[in-house]
């Protein structure tokens, strides 16, 4: 194993949805200087839901169009995209068009949705790239994905963002002939960044840039070349008999589709995967919970995550982003000294990670009166909570990707189109509840308005 491939592999992971976390660490800075305000988090859902076209064709191209699709010009073509739109944001987001005669951010929404658009497709087009590499470097990649929220979430704390102080502020005053009365309510003020928003995304181009150069060597260097499993995977043995003889071997199970309805040993066994491991229900459930893990860490919980930190403090809040964004990558770290790839812990955690998002809920729920809001308790367990939940679901992902690789290029997109499918259902499920019906109510940070 090579220790120059294994960050060359963390490197490309981090680039797959580094934009669009930038875009949600840095809305405290941008919602103030755009018409939209704080419905640009309800665009920003919508726009990210439409961006999924993207997996979707290469889905449907990899199903009936085996082959046709170049995968590695699409992976250079979307990271290009990625740089070139993060490079743009940091010159245009604040400008506005007329629109139906209001003013708009236009080449802020469109250029979140080509990087809508590139984030979401590398989940079909990155993890099954990394099918090239040794099954070691998946999870390399996944570590890198996980660092894909930690770092832009750490440059915003450093940059400042979201950081307020609460001052006195007058909201009556009556005089009478007698006496008068002055009434005061803490407002809440966020402090200047240390550094402006078009440095940011600067930065966020850098990191696609950085992303470019990491794929380029996965591909093209002839070190990293020697990782390749290209005998395993592709059939590329050589010139001779021996050669055509593994191509056909090798390239003939990925030419057809992944679910196959029987295994030719055993009829009463159905072979989804090409090394009949898993039986069908044994595949649904791996499936089923891929796609329940994703819908509630990439969009169901993060949806009412200020909700249910905000009655908390400020402090509460960044610390849950913060630590959220820490667990990711901490549970690829724990999942290359513990591979564990039983279905039985993977349902325990699934369910202990989903208890954990109860609670969350629970908390957002109540909000802006949750439990334990008049201690410092209520604050170390939604932190606690937030680090736990991502944690344990994170690291569900991570075994199920490992369990993937093995099966197959063909299991790997599917894989990347049903965290897509996840990602989506849970948004269409809590924007209508959170955007549209306004069925939670925000905390203020400065002004605890439950009794004891």
């Amino acid at each position: 194993m090579s220790l120059f491939t294994h960050v060359l592999a963390c490197l490309f992971g981090t680039g797959s949805w580094v934009s669009i976390n930038g875009m949600w660490v840095e809305l405290p800075l941008i919602v103030p200087e755009i018409p939209e305000g704080w419905y640009l988090p309800s665009y920003l859902s919508v726009i990210i839901q439409m961006a999924n076209i993207g997996p979707l064709f290469v889905t449907l191209m990899h199903r009936f169009r085996p082959g046709v699709l170049n995968e590695v010009a699409v992976i250079y073509f979307i990271i290009s995209l990625g740089t070139l739109a993060s490079f743009l944001l940091a010159f245009f987001w604040k400008v506005t068009l007329n629109v139906a005669g209001f003013p708009h951010s236009v080449p802020l929404l469109l250029l979140t949705f080509f990087l809508s658009l590139v984030d979401c497709t590398s989940s079909v087009t990155f993890l099954p790239f990394m099918m090239r590499l040794k099954p070691q470097y998946l999870t390399s990649y996944f570590i890198g994905e996980g660092l894909s929220g930690l770092i832009p979430a750490v440059v915003a704390l450093i940059q400042g963002v979201g950081i307020l102080h609460c001052s006195n502020h007058t909201v009556m005053a009556n005089e009478t002939l007698d006496n008068s009365t002055t009434m005061y309510k803490f407002e809440a003020q966020y402090l200047p960044a240390n550094f402006s928003t078009h440095t940011f995304f600067l930065f966020l181009s850098t990191m696609m840039v950085v992303c470019l150069l990491a794929f380029l060597f996965l591909n093209l260097h002839p070190a990293v070349r020697q990782q390749h499993e290209t005998d395993r995977h592709h059939g590329r043995m050589g010139e001779g008999e021996k050669g055509t003889l593994v191509l056909k071997q090798h390239r003939q199970p990925e030419e057809k589709p992944m679910i196959s309805p029987f295994n030719g040993n055993n009829k009463k066994t159905c072979s989804f995967f090409r090394t009949g491991t898993y039986g069908w229900i044994e595949v649904l459930f791996i499936f089923s919970v891929l796609g329940w893990t994703n819908a509630l860490t990439n969009t169901v919980l993060p949806s009412v995550q200020s909700y249910s930190c905000m009655p908390y403090g400020n402090n509460a809040y960044h610390w849950s982003v913060t630590m959220a964004a820490v667990a990711n990558p901490l549970a690829c770290l724990i999942a290359v000294f513990y591979p564990k790839r039983s279905l039985k812990l993977m349902g325990f955690l699934t369910l202990l990670g989903t208890g954990i998002g109860a609670y969350i809920m629970g908390m957002a729920v109540l909000s802006p009166c949750p439990l334990f809001i008049q201690n410092h308790t209520g604050a170390v367990f939604i932190v606690g909570a937030w680090f736990f939940f991502v944690l344990t679901l994170s690291y569900v992902k991570v075994i199920i990707g490992i369990i993937l690789r093995d099966e197959g290029h063909s299991a790997l997109v599917w894989c990347g189109a049903v965290v897509q499918l996840g990602s989506i259902l849970g948004a269409f499920a809590m924007f209508p509840i959170v955007s549209v019906y306004r069925l939670f109510t925000s905390g203020d940070p400065c002004n605890t308005v439950c009794s004891k």
